[in-house]
């Protein structure tokens, strides 16, 4: 098994943060919004793109860094 770089370590721990800030400033508000039905599902919906658009990237540069 070869050692990785202390980057790689580095790279994966921002998209863990970031997927944990996302959920909380993303998933928060929909749960949890005195708004009407419609601002929720719109909010719930931005994350989601949100979500796959970080997930996207995260498989992205793990193939990239094979």
């Amino acid at each position: 098994m070869e050692k990785k770089s202390p980057m790689y370590y580095f790279i994966y721990t921002i998209f863990i943060v970031s997927f944990i800030l996302i959920t909380f400033f993303g998933i928060g508000p929909v749960l949890f919004a005195d708004g009407t039905m419609r601002e929720r599902i719109l909010t719930a919906i931005i994350v989601l793109i949100i979500y796959f658009v970080w997930g996207f990237l995260l498989i992205k540069w793990k193939k990239h860094y094979k």
